[in-house]
């Protein structure tokens, strides 16, 4: 029976990747290197100072990780002060039925937890989630299931009882490595990501209410 639901951020509950694509392309531009479609789809769901250590790795750059993620933040603070962003359709709904029928929430995203803390702000969720991780704070990033089995563990309940709703290959991976349940969002916003993992696919929060998925655990 279904007693926790661990959500992915990004892409999932809201839509940053415009946000963060133009960011790490003002960053891409700073340091002079052409990332192509590939390489940026296989970023996702992956912490933005294991990005960086990649791009450092792969362009042979003279910069530290650690400069990129600064240069990549500064450009993100301006384009999230003044760019719009909605919440996921159907998503608000769907955390809310979770409360109500007293399904513990949990995000584990690979953003930062201040990445994290401006959305939870900005459209007050904070009020239905009782824990956050951020794989910036972990040692590895998604796709290993650190953050899955963190998350699971202080929701108090067994493995068994939990779902994750994850859109990124990486995410999902992390998700089947750590032996939980996952429901695959293939939103229109999740381009170049591979689903073959996912338990469940959705393109619609409506096909997980909580009545549909209390007893798919």
């Amino acid at each position: 029976m279904l007693k926790a639901v661990l959500f992915d951020m990004d892409g999932v509950i809201v839509d940053t990747e415009p946000l963060h694509r133009k960011a790490y392309h003002h960053m891409f531009d700073d340091v002079n290197i052409t990332v192509n479609e590939d390489l940026y789809a296989s970023f996702t769901g992956q912490s933005t100072i294991n990005i960086c250590k990649r791009l450092v790795d792969h362009f042979n750059l003279n910069e530290a990780p650690e400069d990129l993620v600064s240069l990549k933040r500064k450009h993100y603070k301006h384009v999230f002060d003044n760019d719009h962003l909605d919440l996921i359709e159907g998503v608000l709904d769907r955390i809310q039925d979770y409360y109500n029928n007293n399904v513990t929430l949990v995000v584990a995203s690979s953003a930062s937890m201040q990445g994290i803390n401006q959305i939870f702000e900005r459209f007050d969720l904070n009020k239905y989630f009782t824990a956050k991780f951020s794989g910036a704070d972990l040692k590895k990033s998604k796709p290993h299931p650190e953050i899955f089995l963190k998350a699971a563990a202080s929701t108090g309940f067994n493995i068994s009882e939990c779902l994750v709703i994850e859109d990124s290959t990486n995410g999902i991976k992390a998700a089947h490595s750590a032996g939980i349940y996952c429901v695959g969002f293939k939103s229109p916003h999740s381009s170049h990501q591979d689903y073959s993992l996912a338990n469940k696919i959705i393109t619609d929060f409506k096909e997980v209410a909580y009545e549909k998925v209390v007893n798919l655990v």
